[in-house]
């Protein structure tokens, strides 16, 4: 089984790597990084490069094909060759997914029409601008397609996944060697529980990205 991760110019880091070491490990699978060229791809911040090995024409069949998100998402929504490469592996793959933004991308496709999906929460309005049924959830399944919300959720929608994948064992097998157990400090990871001023100035702040 042949697990695609996209990767473009100013991709979230998380995005790819949180389902990545969740997904790579599984039995009978082969995970490869896939970009328009093959070399190291940027992250958003400028600090990280990932390495694809092979380029968008060099995957055809991916079984898994994930979409990370990133704080620029318009500029893969608008890419011809990204988006017609989703929408001919999409047409044989047994899962498509995305974490984030990513979700944007595969709506931008035609891929989410009609389907439930979810995203980063700062950009709810622009997923179902594309089509889709949005909905705030941690991650969500709609048949094949499987779609993750903001940054850290991609690890949770990657273990369901790996759950569907090669059973609830070895899914929570993974879980324990990645010693996925979040307790965090704060209480501050959605929209609902941090405080209100902040969410306010997030907004803003996205808003201004455009």
């Amino acid at each position: 089984m042949q697990i695609a991760i996209l990767l473009y110019e100013h991709f979230t880091a998380l995005d790819a790597i949180g389902p990545y070491d969740t997904l790579a490990s599984l039995p009978g699978t082969e995970t490869v990084f896939v970009a328009e060229r093959r070399g190291p791809v940027g992250n958003d911040s400028g600090g990280l490069q990932l390495v694809a090995g092979a380029t968008l024409e060099e995957v055809t069949r991916p079984d898994v094909v994930l979409v990370p998100g990133g704080p620029f998402p318009g500029e893969q929504q608008k890419n011809p060759a990204v988006l017609e490469w989703l929408r001919a592996v999409d047409a044989t793959t047994t899962w498509t997914t995305s974490v984030c933004t990513g979700s944007l991308i595969l709506g931008s496709a035609g891929l989410l029409t009609g389907r439930r999906a979810t995203t980063h929460w700062t950009v709810m309005d622009g997923l179902a601008e594309l089509g889709a049924e949005a909905v705030d959830e941690r991650y969500v399944f709609d048949g094949k397609y499987v779609t993750a919300a903001g940054v850290s959720a991609g690890i949770d929608m990657a273990l369901a996944l790996a759950g569907r994948l090669a059973g609830d064992t070895v899914a929570q097998t993974v879980q324990l060697m990645l010693q996925y157990d979040p307790r965090p400090p704060y209480d501050s990871g959605s929209p609902d529980k941090a405080p209100a001023e902040l969410t306010a100035r997030m907004r803003q702040e996205f808003a201004g990205l455009g």
